[in-house]
């Protein structure tokens, strides 16, 4: 019987051993080695999203952009039929000497060329009148913004006009084929709608 005894005892012990292993050798929450598994089925962790920064493309507008971006109400095709008057107007006036209507249209550096001629015109017994046999044509040379809100247009002038002059040799009848470039100019946050002559130069037909 001690025999039997011992040896139930001894498979008990065995047992409890077994079960107490079991337990303490279990590990129990999360471990260390075992965080990049957890983490790789969580999925990657995403930076926060960054809201974007305006786009920049450093397109600087210019031409008759830049006048439209400044003046949204510019008109290129109205521009040119008001220069097309202001020439017809300018041209006669500088010929009959009328230094009030071109003191109206153009810059001061330019209305003091036109006048020293009208004045040694004058000067000399002289006196002409001009006469268009049609409106002149005006194509856009160029134009751009400068100082700011200064716009300068450069148009093409063809013409076609007949010149009568007087003085002491007589009289002298003239027609004439010209082609000029003129510069306008005008301040487009300015209430004044009116341009101004700055610029005169001789052009290739």
């Amino acid at each position: 019987m001690q025999v039997l005894e011992l040896i139930i005892f001894a498979g008990l012990a065995v047992i409890v051993l077994y079960q107490l292993y079991s337990v303490l050798g279990r590990r129990v929450g999360r471990q260390p080695e075992d965080r990049p598994a957890v983490e790789a089925a969580a999925g990657p962790v995403r930076p926060p999203e960054r809201l974007a920064d305006p786009i920049d493309d450093g397109v600087e507008l210019t031409g008759l952009a830049a006048i439209k971006a400044k003046d949204p109400s510019f008109d290129m095709g109205h521009f040119l039929a008001g220069a097309k008057g202001a020439y017809e107007m300018i041209v006669k006036a500088f010929a009959e000497g009328d230094k009030a209507t071109l003191g109206n249209l153009l810059a001061p550096g330019v209305l003091s060329s036109f006048e020293a001629v009208i004045d040694q015109r004058a000067a000399e017994g002289r006196s002409e009148t001009v006469e268009f046999f049609h409106p002149p044509r005006a194509d856009l040379e160029k134009a751009q913004v400068v100082q700011g809100d200064l716009a300068q247009v450069t148009v093409r002038f063809l013409a076609e006009f007949r010149s009568r002059t007087k003085g002491p040799e007589g009289e002298g009848v003239d027609d004439r084929r010209t082609a000029e470039l003129w510069t306008f100019e005008r301040r487009l946050k300015s209430r004044d709608p009116n341009w101004t002559l700055v610029h005169v130069d001789a052009a290739e037909a």
